[in-house]
Formats: structure tokens, C-alpha cells, sequence
């Protein structure tokens, strides 16, 4: 456990990178993840850290996405389905203009 009472979790293969996860014990959700860099490169700032906001609706995770490209932020994946990452797994990612990863989800039923 470390000192803000999350401890660490096993966490199944999604897909993605190799990661480690913190949770608050008893709860789904804040989670904090430290993946491998996506692109096998050496970790530097938005590679190997993503900042993700968990959204109430689909149409929320569209419209974040949108508000972040106009105001100059870039993309790194549209929003769409992602099943591979669980039931009712639908997101987006991009870039602000300082080149942090930033995710928009909404999981579905799975935590509401």
C-alpha cells in the first residue's frame, strides 16, 4: 500500500501495454496505471503517462474529444468502441498542446 491508501491490483491483459495499477482498496475506481511507453520508446513526458477522465455518456466522450482538438489539442485515437478493453468500453484519446496524453472514457454500465 502506499501512503493515499491504494494498493496495488492485479490487472488481466487488455490489450495494451504492460502496466501496474493502484486502487483504493474496495473501490473500482480511481485508478492509477504506470504503463510501459505504447510505442516501446524510452517513457517521457505523454509517453508512458496518460492522465483519463471517466465520462457519464458516450456523447460526452465526442464532444470532450471535439472541445480538446479545436482548442488545439491533437489526436491520438477517435472515439470509438473499444471491447477489447471491456463490456461497453467506449473512448478517445489525444494530445494537448504540450504533448500530454489525455483519455475520455465512459465504461458502460460496468461502474454506474
Amino acid at each position: 500500500m502506499i501512503p493515499l491508501g491504494y494498493i496495488q491490483r492485479d490487472v488481466k491483459p487488455d490489450g495494451g501495454p504492460k502496466s501496474c495499477c493502484w486502487v483504493v482498496k474496495g473501490a473500482e475506481l480511481p485508478r492509477f496505471y504506470v504503463y510501459e511507453p505504447f510505442n516501446k520508446e524510452a517513457a517521457t513526458s505523454g509517453n508512458g503517462s496518460m492522465v483519463s477522465f471517466l465520462a457519464p455518456d458516450i456523447s460526452s466522450v465526442n464532444e470532450s474529444y471535439a472541445v480538446a482538438l479545436k482548442m488545439g489539442g491533437t489526436d491520438e485515437g477517435a472515439p470509438n468502441n473499444r471491447e477489447h478493453y471491456g463490456s461497453g468500453y467506449y473512448g478517445a484519446y489525444m494530445r494537448d498542446p504540450d504533448g500530454n496524453k489525455v483519455h475520455i472514457v465512459y465504461r458502460g454500465d460496468t461502474f454506474a
